[in-house]
C-alpha cells in the first residue's frame, strides 16, 4: 500500500546540479529513513546517502560535501541535491525507505529508480 515515486533525474554537463525527489504515498503511519542508492552498468548497487527519523545524516566518502539529503515532513517528500556533478555520478538512482503502513509492520520500499547522466 506504500509507493516510492521519483523524479528529477536527466542529462547534466559536469560541473551542474540535479535536485532528486523520492515522494512516499499510501497509508503511511511512520517513516523510520530514507536512504538514496545508485547503480551504474556493470557495478554494485551502492549506498549513497541516508537520513534517520532524528535527521541525522551519512553520505559516501565520494559524494561528501557536494550531495545533500534532505526531507520535507509535511509532504512525505525526500530530496537529493547533487552539487558539482561529475561523469562518474552517472548513474540509476534509487530511493529507499524503512516504512511502517497503518495495515503493516515496517518494511523496506524501493522507488523504481531515475537515470542521471552527467557529461564531460
Amino acid at each position: 500500500q506504500v509507493q516510492l515515486v521519483e523524479s528529477g533525474g536527466g542529462l547534466v554537463q559536469a560541473g551542474g546540479s540535479l535536485r532528486l525527489s523520492c515522494a512516499a504515498s499510501g497509508s503511511i503511519f511512520s517513516i523510520n529513513h530514507m536512504g538514496w542508492y545508485r547503480q551504474a552498468p556493470g557495478k554494485q548497487r551502492e549506498l549513497v546517502a541516508v537520513l534517520t527519523s532524528a535527521d541525522t545524516t551519512s553520505y559516501a566518502d565520494s559524494v561528501k560535501g557536494r550531495f545533500a539529503i534532505s526531507r520535507d515532513h509535511a509532504k512525505n517528500t525526500v530530496y537529493l541535491q547533487m552539487n558539482s556533478l561529475k561523469p562518474e555520478d552517472t548513474a540509476v538512482y534509487y530511493c529507499n525507505g524503512v516504512i511502517q503502513s497503518k495495515a503493516t509492520i515496517p518494511r523496506n520500499y524501493w522507488g523504481q529508480g531515475t537515470q542521471v547522466t552527467v557529461s564531460s
